[in-house]
C-alpha cells in the first residue's frame, strides 16, 4: 500500500471498558473476526472482515476513566510535525507522539471545540486493509459546536479544501484533499443536549441499513437517528451498549439530489 496523503482517514479504534462485550457486539453486527489480543499493547485487538484489518478494539489505558468511544486516525508523514501544527492552530495534544513498536507513531489530539481525533504515521501498520464494504470503515463526520473554528483548524493542519453545503437548515461542510471528500463536519444544534460533547462519528458499511439497525437494537444498541436515505446512501446513527456513538451506512441505496456546495477554502 502506498503512503497515504496527509489528512486521509487511515484507521479507527474503539476504547471499551468491557472489551469482550464490545467484541461480541461488533462481531455479531458487522461480521468481524478478531486477531489475538496484544498484552504488550494493552490488549489491543484487531478486527477483520474477510481476513482484512478494518478496525481495532481495546480497553482503556491503566488509570484512564475514559467513556467508550471510537477514534478516527488521520494519516501523517511526520506525527511530531503534525502535533506542532495542531498546537499552532489552537488544538490540544493529549498524547504526545508515541512510537508503537514498529507499527508506527500515534498522536491523540482534539480540535478547537473539543472533537477528539488521532494522527497516525505509518510504520509496518499502514491502516485500513479494506474500506467502503460491509463491515468496514466507510465515512466519518466531525460534530462540533464551533464549526467555523473546526473548518479553519482542519484546513490549516491537514491542507483540506472546505466546501459548505448550500442548505439553510443545517451547517455542514465537506473536507477534501483535491478530489473526493474525505470527511464531513456537522454543527451541533439544539437537538444535541448540552452534555453531549463534540465528537467524531465513524460510519461502518452494511449491506442493508434497516436490517442492520434492527440487529443492532436486538444486541442492545440505541437508535439515535434514521434510517434515512440521502444521495450518499441510507444511514442511521446509534449508540452501542457501552455508550459509544457510531453510524451504519449502505452506500448502494441512495436517493434525492446531490447537494449544491460552495467553496469556502
Amino acid at each position: 500500500m502506498a503512503a497515504q496523503s496527509e489528512g486521509t482517514p487511515c484507521w479507527a479504534d474503539g476504547t471499551f471498558g468491557d472489551l469482550e462485550g464490545a467484541k461480541r457486539f461488533y462481531g455479531e453486527l458487522l461480521g468481524w473476526t478478531y486477531g489475538e489480543s496484544m498484552p504488550e499493547y494493552g490488549n489491543y485487538t484487531q478486527a477483520h472482515v474477510d481476513g482484512k484489518a478494518v478496525a481495532a478494539l481495546s480497553p482503556p489505558m491503566p488509570g484512564q476513566e475514559a467513556p467508550a468511544a471510537w477514534c478516527l486516525y488521520l494519516a501523517s508523514p511526520d506525527a511530531a510535525a503534525t502535533a506542532a501544527k495542531i498546537r499552532e492552530h489552537g488544538g490540544e495534544v493529549s498524547v504526545e507522539p508515541m512510537r508503537v513498536g514498529d507499527f508506527g507513531t500515534m498522536v491523540l489530539a482534539a480540535a478547537p471545540g473539543g472533537a477528539p481525533f488521532g494522527v497516525w504515521q505509518a510504520g509496518s501498520h499502514e491502516g485500513f486493509q479494506a474500506q467502503a464494504v460491509p463491515g468496514a470503515y466507510t465515512w466519518a463526520e466531525i460534530f462540533t459546536r464551533k464549526p467555523a473554528e473546526a473548518d479553519a483548524f482542519f484546513a490549516s493542519v491537514f491542507g483540506y479544501g472546505v466546501k459548505h453545503l448550500d442548505d439553510d437548515a443545517i451547517d455542514f461542510s465537506l473536507y477534501d484533499l483535491g478530489a473526493d471528500p474525505v470527511l464531513g463536519r456537522m454543527k451541533m444544534g439544539e437537538e444535541f443536549p448540552p452534555g453531549v460533547p463534540a465528537h467524531l462519528n465513524v460510519y461502518f458499511g452494511v449491506a442493508d441499513c434497516d436490517a442492520a439497525v434492527e440487529k443492532a437494537k436486538s444486541l442492545g444498541a440505541e437508535l439515535r437517528f434514521g434510517p434515512m436515505t440521502i444521495p450518499f446512501g441510507r444511514f442511521a446513527s446509534l449508540t452501542d451498549p457501552q455508550g459509544a456513538v457510531f453510524s451504519l451506512i449502505d452506500p448502494t441505496t441512495t436517493g434525492g439530489e446531490m447537494p449544491k456546495l460552495t467553496d469556502a477554502s
